[in-house]
């Protein structure tokens, strides 16, 4: 295999594309907590607010729940605009309308690089990924080729990587901002736990670094 390349820094603003709440958090937090810091802007744009997310909670209740965390969430990593799509959990498609719905937020934003989460039919290790981040990520691929905008996704076999070490302290509390949502998807562990042991399966250490976040182009 390979050894990955760093992953490209000579740019100033980008958008972060996902389904769902926490995505971002389980995927990328502690490099945009790097890029942040280096005086760089990341927006954060959400097809859906994740209201399928809370076991016992209506959706009408757990969208706003999940809104609030995703907001504090991205705060802790130095993200002050987060939108949410109001698109339907657990039912997004690959349609027309959500591609314009991505391109609508190219032009909004004129970034220079887009970042999305991992498309494949699993994380690598066996576990399907779910069906919406399957439809999003072909969204987001289908609409930056056509709009011409450079996109990545994140990666279990990454052939560009970020180095965070120093930076994953940050994603855990960032993660950790979930606190409803993740209380109820594992109530014997506690929260900064469950966090911390995603973090650390998500910065593994590659290239030589302590700590890297993966991507891949989409393609």
């Amino acid at each position: 295999m390979t050894e990955p390349q760093s992953f490209p820094e000579d740019w100033t603003t980008a958008l972060v594309l996902v389904a769902h709440p926490d995505d971002p958090e389980y995927g990328m937090a502690a490099a945009v907590a790097r890029w942040t810091s280096q005086g760089k802007t990341v927006v954060y744009g959400l097809a859906t607010s994740g209201e399928a997310g809370i076991e016992g909670m209506s959706p009408g209740t757990a969208g706003p729940v999940r809104e609030e965390e995703q907001r504090r969430s991205a705060a802790v990593v130095g993200v002050d605009e987060v939108r949410f799509w109001g698109y339907p959990d657990s039912r997004l498609i690959n349609t027309p309308e959500l591609r314009e719905s991505v391109g609508k937020s190219f032009a909004r934003y004129r970034p220079d690089i887009v970042l999305t989460l991992w498309g494949g039919p699993d994380w690598g290790n066996g576990v399907p990924n779910q069906s919406d981040h399957r439809e999003f990520t072909r969204a987001v691929a289908e609409a930056a080729e056509a709009a011409g905008v450079t996109a990545y996704q994140t990666a279990p076999e990454p052939t560009l990587i970020v180095d965070v070490t120093g930076f994953t302290e940050r994603a855990v509390e960032s993660l950790a901002e979930h606190r409803q949502y993740l209380s109820v998807l594992d109530p014997t562990t506690p929260v900064i736990e469950q966090a911390r042991a995603q973090v650390a399966s998500a910065t593994q250490p590659r290239g030589g670094f302590r700590h890297t976040v993966g991507f891949r182009p989409l393609a």
